[in-house]
């Protein structure tokens, strides 16, 4: 005859039991709180003993009254019919693939909104499950800052001079520093660095000009070479792009331009309104 209902996890089924510390006595305290006497099975020096009053014992709560004091020397245990435990508990590594379910994640409560850093994923390494925290996986072009001159700047003239970009458009991680003019990205990778230099030489109607990135002093790259105008009163914008790569912890990264007129004084142009003259840098994915 077929199985009418759920078929329980007989397998699985253990239930819990109780060992006695045996002294002269006819009454003992169970761990677990019972109906009546028929939820344990009782068993002294390895006979089953029969429940219900009149007979071998009785039990109610948590009391266990016996028809007649134990010695000391006899055994005794009680098996809780009533709490069979790990019916739904497999044994550990005894649930391959084929037994869980395809919709077991689809069923699931879904997450509107980006991970929290210590959210956790499941991953495969190498064919073992593991689990990471989302901060490890989330990929961001930060650190990244862009600021500007907010005032005109006088520059040395054929001399490379540093272009004190004052203003934060923007800085995600604090890196850039507004006084000293210094991008410290304390992430390693590599960085795509921008900048425009406009500049004015007065009265001269020649002017040539080089915008250049500084790493730790030194000329790490020239966005761009002897820009060259020929006009009265020339003013001459020269922008470029390059990456380069920060150690993350101890590398700086500075804007520098050097002007080269026939006459008049040199000047950085600045707004305080917009970024006209101005430096920035985000750090690159995937490099």
């Amino acid at each position: 005859m077929a199985y009418i209902g759920n078929i329980p996890a007989e397998s699985y089924a253990s239930f819990e039991t109780e060992t006695f510390s045996v002294s002269a006595t006819a009454n003992y305290t169970l761990s677990h709180a019972v109906t009546n006497e028929n939820e344990i099975r009782l068993v002294i020096n390895g006979v089953v003993q029969q429940p219900g009053s009149g007979k071998a014992y009785t039990a109610s709560g948590t009391t266990l009254t016996l028809s007649s004091a134990t010695v000391s020397g006899d055994s005794m245990y009680a098996v809780y019919l009533g709490r069979a435990l790990q019916t739904v508990n497999p044994p550990n590594a005894s649930v391959g693939s084929a037994q869980i379910a395809d919709d077991l994640i689809s069923g699931k409560t879904a997450l509107g909104a980006t991970p929290a850093d210590t959210d956790e994923l499941l991953i495969s390494d190498a064919g073992t499950l593991k689990r990471v925290d989302y901060s490890h996986l989330k990929s961001a072009n930060t650190p990244a800052f862009q600021g500007y001159l907010s005032a005109n700047q006088s520059i040395s003239d054929n001399s490379d001079t540093k272009i004190n970009i004052n203003t934060e458009s923007f800085d995600t991680d604090s890196a850039y520093n507004n006084s000293t003019y210094k991008f410290i990205p304390q992430t390693a990778g590599k960085y795509l660095f921008y900048a425009n230099v406009v500049t004015s030489a007065g009265d001269d109607n020649n002017i040539a000009m080089d915008v250049k990135i500084y790493k730790n002093g030194s000329i790490a790259a020239e966005l761009n070479y002897n820009a060259y105008a020929n006009s009265y009163a020339a003013t001459l914008s020269s922008s470029g792009s390059i990456i380069l790569e920060a150690n993350g912890s101890s590398d700086y990264f500075e804007l520098y331009a050097k002007s080269n007129d026939y006459s008049g004084t040199p000047t950085a142009l600045g707004n305080s309104s917009y970024p006209k003259t101005y430096f920035g840098a985000y750090k690159l994915i995937g490099v």
